[in-house]
């Protein structure tokens, strides 16, 4: 088993009905960008009526059909948002914990204390975040899974992976490992994937290989390391 092999995004989600929740990060094959991508699924009506909005370089999830919302609490947040030099990208309103604590100068595990899985009996969501340190020659960036200890939800358990943004090296963590009743959580550490040069062979691979009957909306965006520029990508299923 060679733990350092990188895989295409596609050939990671590709004939896996449920992923879930996925978020990417990493740095594009010529060193010079940094990537961040996040996609949402859903089995249920209230989680497919949802599209991507893009509001002053933030990122929201909103309701396709508001008269068709059920219950907004755990699926409508800000997916994507900026403090200062760091993009802090999540699979729920744990974005503007994290926002809120750098405000108060925690750290990205420091600010999600507070926070544990969905209250979403059995399946226990776990919420999962990311963070890209930009704003010198360089970056790094950080990822956070909160799970259930078990099958009841008895206590939190947490778990931050830190890493040196390499060439052409992107991580991938999700929300659950494949479909089922209920629906197993992610295990291990975050899958190391491919992060090309274009963002469109990227973002339409990604897309592509996620389930068709599934998948709601997918955000990318790449990030020049030297200049800021950004490059953003916004697919939603619902139009």
């Amino acid at each position: 088993m060679n733990i350092y092999e990188t895989k295409e995004i596609a050939d990671i989600v590709r004939g896996n009905s449920y992923v879930g929740r996925g978020i990417v990060l990493g740095k594009t094959q010529n060193g010079k960008k940094a990537a961040v991508a996040y996609f949402i699924m859903g089995r249920s009506n209230n989680s497919r009526n949802r599209v991507f909005a893009e509001r002053n370089g933030e990122v929201f999830t909103e309701p396709f059909d508001a008269s068709k919302v059920e219950d907004p609490s755990l699926i409508i947040y800000a997916a994507l948002r900026r403090y200062k030099n760091n993009l802090i990208v999540t699979n729920g309103n744990q974005t503007d914990t994290i926002y809120e604590g750098f405000e108060k100068g925690l750290t990205f595990s420091e600010s999600l204390k507070s926070r544990e899985f969905e209250p979403d009996a059995p399946n226990f969501t776990p919420r999962i975040s990311g963070v890209v340190y930009l704003g010198g020659e360089d970056f790094d960036y950080e990822m956070s899974i909160l799970k259930s200890a078990d099958e009841f939800g008895t206590a939190c358990n947490r778990f931050t992976f830190s890493y040196k943004a390499l060439n052409g090296v992107g991580h991938f963590i999700h929300t659950y490992v494949c479909d089922g009743n209920p629906i197993p959580t992610f295990q291990g550490e975050p899958e190391r994937c491919v992060i090309p040069d274009d963002i469109d062979e990227f973002t339409s691979s990604l897309w592509n290989a996620l389930d068709e009957n599934n998948k709601i909306s997918l955000y990318v965006r790449y990030v020049d390391i030297k200049t800021g520029a950004e490059e953003n990508r916004m697919i939603n299923k619902n139009k």
